[in-house]
């Protein structure tokens, strides 16, 4: 998981920590959302993935505001960018966050896990 988080940061300017938080929620969504066959593949390939998740979790609470606008705009994407957003990652940082994060997945899990999980979840591909 060191590696992954050391090239977000990289790729993204973000530091160490919003970036370890970031993944945790993009792979808890990913887990809610995208078909468990392939999502649990992508766990499996990338050690470290379970505590991310975990933590991610256990951090959902009430959500405040923005977890309020992205229940209104019926989670899915959209909720997931505003507790990225909430995480401390720019909107503007999004993209590079997520292509690095499923490029990564992509060398650990290949292309036939990765592409039925962007194909499964609506709005997806315009983050990766």
């Amino acid at each position: 998981m060191e590696e992954l988080i050391a090239r977000v940061t990289a790729r993204t300017g973000l530091d160490a920590a919003t970036a370890q938080t970031a993944i945790g929620h993009i792979l808890a969504f990913l887990q809610k959302e995208g078909p468990a066959a392939e999502v649990n593949q992508l766990i499996a390939a990338m050690p470290g993935s379970e505590s991310l998740i975990a933590d991610s979790n256990g951090a959902e609470g009430g959500g405040g505001l923005m977890g309020m606008l992205g229940g209104m705009m019926g989670g899915g994407v959209m909720a997931l960018g505003q507790k990225l957003m909430s995480a401390g990652v720019p909107m503007g940082q999004m993209q590079p966050l997520g292509h690095e994060l499923f490029a990564y997945g992509r060398e650990k899990a290949g292309e036939d896990v990765m592409g039925p999980i962007v194909g499964s979840i609506p709005g997806l591909n315009q983050f990766v």
